[in-house]
């Protein structure tokens, strides 16, 4: 994949304030939702409601996506993917709705912490290892009803040029439920092809500076790619771990990432 270039033009700026504030709207409706209207309806009806709400995020934000390979046809299955971008969680539950597992500072983030919270994340408190047990239950149980479940086990963000190595010890939940891995493959493009740095917010890039660069592009792609299942059957956590992060690498077109010899598992960031 060739390197990211310029946007050859952007929105205007009354443009980019008619756009955050249909964003900041849909948000409060979809904190009225899950506050309101989820206690009250199946857990069926929840993903539904939550597909619908994310494809209007992406529509107001003026996100296509183009969807690659076969969704998940059975279950238990745990949903694993490289991390780029905020808008990742919105792709992924547009396509196919789920539950995340997520680190718990999110909680704290205005509105989407009480959105998400409320759509039935599973938090991780990263700091405290007597959480793994309860959290990889709480993993476990969803998987054996049945729902989708997904995560990102590289436990940080990338600007999309690399797939960093992807963390043994989040594997245990499909091991216990005896669960598949669908490997999903996220990336932005230009219409070249080239990766699209507007959407990422690894390194010094905020959350902030991601969403201002999005409001920028006239329409930003995105590609999603289910990539194959991984099976957990005789495998280690770390074997499980490396053949998911191929899978990845192989699907966008990139090296398969570097992995210093015996290297475990951690927590997600």
């Amino acid at each position: 994949m060739s390197p990211a270039h310029a946007p050859a033009r952007e929105t205007s700026s009354s443009t980019r304030i008619y756009r955050l504030l249909r964003l900041l709207v849909h948000l409060v409706q979809g904190c009225l939702q899950v506050g309101l209207v989820f206690p009250f309806v199946r857990t069926k009806r929840r993903f539904v409601m939550i597909r619908k709400w994310s494809r209007q995020l992406l529509k107001i934000m003026h996100v296509r996506y183009t969807l690659h390979g076969e969704r998940p046809a059975g279950s238990p299955t745990l949903i694993v993917s490289n991390h780029i971008s905020w808008l990742d969680i919105w792709l992924i539950n547009a396509v196919i709705a789920v539950r995340f597992v997520a680190k718990s500072e999110i909680r704290r983030w205005p509105l989407l912490g009480f959105l998400v919270k409320h759509a039935g994340t599973i938090f991780i408190e990263r700091d405290k290892r007597r959480d793994t047990a309860r959290t990889n239950r709480l993993i476990v149980q969803a998987l054996n009803r049945g729902e989708y479940v997904a995560m990102f086990p590289e436990g940080t963000t990338t600007d999309g040029t690399e797939v960093k190595p992807y963390h043994a010890s989040l594997f245990q939940p499909a091991v216990g439920a005896g669960a598949t891995i669908a490997v999903l493959a996220l990336r932005y493009v230009h219409t070249d092809g080239s990766v699209d740095l507007s959407a990422h917010y690894a390194g010094d890039r905020t959350l902030v500076d991601s969403v201002r660069s999005v409001l920028r592009r006239p329409t930003l792609h995105a590609e999603v790619i289910f990539a194959g299942d991984v099976s957990v059957k005789g495998k280690t956590r770390r074997e499980i771990a490396i053949d998911a992060e191929q899978a990845t690498a192989r699907a966008l077109r990139l090296p398969p990432p570097h992995r210093r010899p015996g290297t475990a598992g951690g927590h997600p960031a």
